[in-house]
């Protein structure tokens, strides 16, 4: 059974949301790492993205871009491939067919959007800082530069840490109250009074709620339990050097 999910019945374009199956990768980047700026092997980590392409698009020849992600609210247009030129961002949009967008993740949120009717989609990285600093709503409104009109946009969350295996501080949790004290419930009680347990799906999911898009699918997948997934947390638990990173992405069709 592949481990590779999309959601046809939610977005028409061309987009998955990759596991870590099918790669060429070895060691403890073993399948799909799609993360140029982890420290395998470059060569892999380009077959793999061209694997990637011809899972989403159907050719390996297919542009696949994607950014220098920093856990930030910044947000690029794509008019064109860079290559490995990647700017500095956590999302990105087009309105251009052709080119797929990449967002590569390792326990982070990714998600997917589409305006069907005015032909514009967007992927974006959505850890905890950047879902509180705004990166959904900017994404929104970005799509709304390109045509798109907000209440004809649907979105996809992907693969990321659950609830269960995310373990914060109580000062984690103070940053968001601090913003909203409505976001104390996604916070629950950890293992003792100084931890708590952060469902960051939930909160991605309240934050497109926010942007007022018009519909909202979660894959509910963890992550940090599913071996077939990269996991950053996963991998610090066990010591291991590095990580890999799964890519979920999108395009037009030409």
């Amino acid at each position: 059974m592949t481990l590779h999910l999309n959601f046809p019945d939610l977005i028409s374009a061309p987009h998955g949301f990759l596991s870590r199956q099918g790669g060429v990768s070895t060691g403890i980047y073993d399948g799909l790492n799609c993360g140029p700026g982890s420290k395998d092997d470059p060569d892999n980590v380009r077959e793999n993205r061209r694997i990637a392409a011809s899972l989403i698009a159907g050719r390996r020849d297919t542009p696949l871009v994607s950014a220098y992600q920093i856990h930030s609210d910044d947000v690029v247009v794509v008019s064109s491939d860079w290559g490995e030129d990647r700017p500095k961002a956590d999302a990105m949009v087009t309105n251009r067919p052709g080119i797929i967008l990449g967002i590569l993740t390792a326990d982070c949120t990714p998600i997917l959007f589409e305006d069907r009717s005015a032909g514009v989609v967007a992927a974006a990285h959505a850890g905890w800082k950047g879902a509180l600093s705004g990166v959904i709503e900017n994404t929104v409104t970005a799509m709304e530069t390109c045509g798109a009109d907000r209440a004809n946009i649907v979105a996809a969350i992907g693969p990321t840490i659950q609830q269960a295996s995310y373990e914060v501080g109580s000062d984690f949790e103070a940053r968001f109250v601090d913003v909203d004290p409505y976001f104390a419930g996604f916070f629950m009680p950890g293992q003792d009074a100084d931890h708590r347990q952060f469902n960051l799906p939930a909160f991605v999911e309240h934050q497109l709620g926010a942007a007022n898009v018009a519909k909202v699918v979660n894959s509910g997948i963890d992550t940090y339990a599913s071996e077939d997934h990269f996991s950053y947390r996963r991998t610090t638990h066990r010591g291991e050097a590095d990580y890999g990173r799964q890519l979920s992405g999108i395009m037009l069709a030409r």
